[in-house]
């Protein structure tokens, strides 16, 4: 891991894995807003393709705010009493954290994948700096239009089997194993298949990262007019890639598309929100083709 220092002195935890002599730059963007880097997975997923590099978003995971704040001083429990955001916690600033890195990674290209929160990210920086991303992988992002009316039910039809015990536990403050089990509950219904996915939601609830719901309220403040600016000013080819069973219904994400000058769309069979967990022989094929076709453009 290293820290990066931004202009206006946060600091951003960051890994890159290199690849071989001329290969494209990736760049992969967690979600969240207000988790830190889970993309490890992804990455290795890219491996002998790309040079890739992740990193966690400001006063998320590792990474501070201007003043040094970590994360964790931006947390409030649930139920509790939050104060304004930290004023840093905007989507230009996160646009710009990520022109900084660029910069500072040494590439005057890049190819960008976004997973969740992070697909609209990736686009709103492929649509403020279009001339520096050769590719985008949009990944399990919500799209525009309605998707909360369908989420939410098929979430509580996934959540029935621990529905009990995640009332007794959200709202509350938790002790570390109540925390990691509540994650684990909550991020299940993201799977195609919830029991599998409580114990494949493990790895990523046992972190000893707060979630800064300051970072969440903040950087939940775009809308589809935002996403749909975003994707016009597009100018590389954007692939559109969605989990079969992603609780967050396909079709705004298609809407989405409809926006873009290239669109290209790939779903993973029998994968939830995190494909690359459940499928990820398809998800790498898919990856791999999008970092060729950015190949020959760069």
């Amino acid at each position: 891991m290293d820290f990066v220092t931004m202009s206006d002195g946060a600091r951003l935890a960051t890994w890159t894995d290199p690849g071989p002599d001329g290969a494209p730059a990736v760049i992969l963007v967690h979600g969240g807003p207000g988790l830190w880097d889970y993309l490890a997975p992804l990455a290795g997923l890219l491996a002998g393709y790309a040079t890739v590099h992740r990193y966690d978003q400001r006063r998320c995971g590792s990474s501070t705010g201007p003043a040094g704040a970590g994360a964790e001083e931006d947390d409030v429990p649930d139920g509790g009493e939050a104060d304004a955001p930290p004023a840093d916690l905007t989507m230009e600033r996160s646009v710009a954290d990520l022109e900084e890195l660029r910069i500072v990674f040494g590439h005057e290209h890049v190819v960008l994948v976004g997973h969740s929160f992070g697909a609209t990210l990736a686009l709103a920086y492929a649509g403020t700096h279009p001339q520096r991303v050769i590719g985008l992988g949009y990944l399990d992002g919500v799209g525009v239009g309605d998707w909360r009316s369908a989420y939410r039910p098929e979430r509580a039809r996934r959540l029935a089997p621990w529905a009990e015990r995640f009332a007794a536990l959200d709202g509350r403050e938790r002790s570390r194993e109540e925390e990691i089990e509540w994650r684990r509950i909550q991020w299940a219904t993201d799977y195609a298949d919830p029991r599998a996915g409580y114990e494949l939601a493990l790895p990523m609830a046992r972190s000893d990262h707060a979630i800064n719901r300051a970072a969440n309220r903040a950087l939940m403040s775009w809308d589809d007019m935002d996403q749909i600016t975003w994707a016009t000013a597009t100018r590389c080819p954007v692939t559109f890639i969605h989990g079969s069973a992603d609780p967050r219904a396909v079709g705004p994400v298609m809407a989405l598309s409809a926006h873009t000058r290239a669109p290209r769309k790939r779903v993973v069979s029998e994968a939830g929100h995190l494909p690359w967990v459940e499928e990820p022989a398809q998800v790498e094929e898919i990856l791999a083709e999008l970092v060729a076709s950015a190949r020959s453009r760069d």
